[in-house]
């Protein structure tokens, strides 16, 4: 695609860490269900790919939240969707597209807390941590990547370039 400057993690590399990332799950979760909240819209992808390779029981459900106008983080996060699965007592992995500077998910964690769960876990697929504000204890992650705006695989640009089967860096941005 010509908006691409580079990719950074092939199509492949993704396949085989989210394999990986199925696998351990299911082996630290194995003997209990799991409800996997997917924080919409970008980890959407991450998520299909991820729970077929996940081999314990799971629910799945969305949140919804809005925190960037094109590349830019704003001041404020505002959950657009709620989850509607009652998470009292049950264990919760967050499936989360990318965490950058650690606002948003920070917000979601104590919004998520108010609903007392068991236990309160973070999986995602790219980790920036360079570009972290709040500190956050990532669970499970599948790469570390620079302080640079990707897109593919789920993350967007204005609402394109989510359906990238790899994720890369445009032509236009730092």
């Amino acid at each position: 695609m010509k908006d691409i400057k580079r990719i950074l993690i092939s199509e492949n590399e993704i396949r085989d860490k989210v394999e990986v990332l199925g696998s351990q799950i299911s082996k630290d979760y194995e003997g209990e269900e799991v409800v996997l909240i997917c924080v919409l819209k970008g980890s959407v992808v991450f998520l299909a790919d991820l729970i077929r390779n996940i081999s314990i029981p799971i629910t799945i459900d969305f949140l919804q939240v809005e925190s960037y106008q094109g590349t830019k983080q704003m001041d404020t996060v505002k959950i657009i969707k709620d989850i509607s699965e009652n998470i009292q007592n049950k264990s919760v992995l967050i499936i989360e597209d990318i965490i950058d500077t650690g606002i948003t998910l920070n917000i979601i964690i104590k919004h998520l807390k108010t609903k007392n769960p068991k236990d309160l876990k973070i999986c995602a697929l790219l980790d920036k941590e360079e570009g972290r504000i709040i500190d956050i204890n990532i669970d499970y992650y599948g790469f570390k990547i620079p302080n640079k705006f990707v897109v593919g695989y789920g993350l967007d640009y204005n609402q394109r370039y989510r359906n990238l089967p790899y994720i890369g860096m445009l032509n236009n941005t730092a």
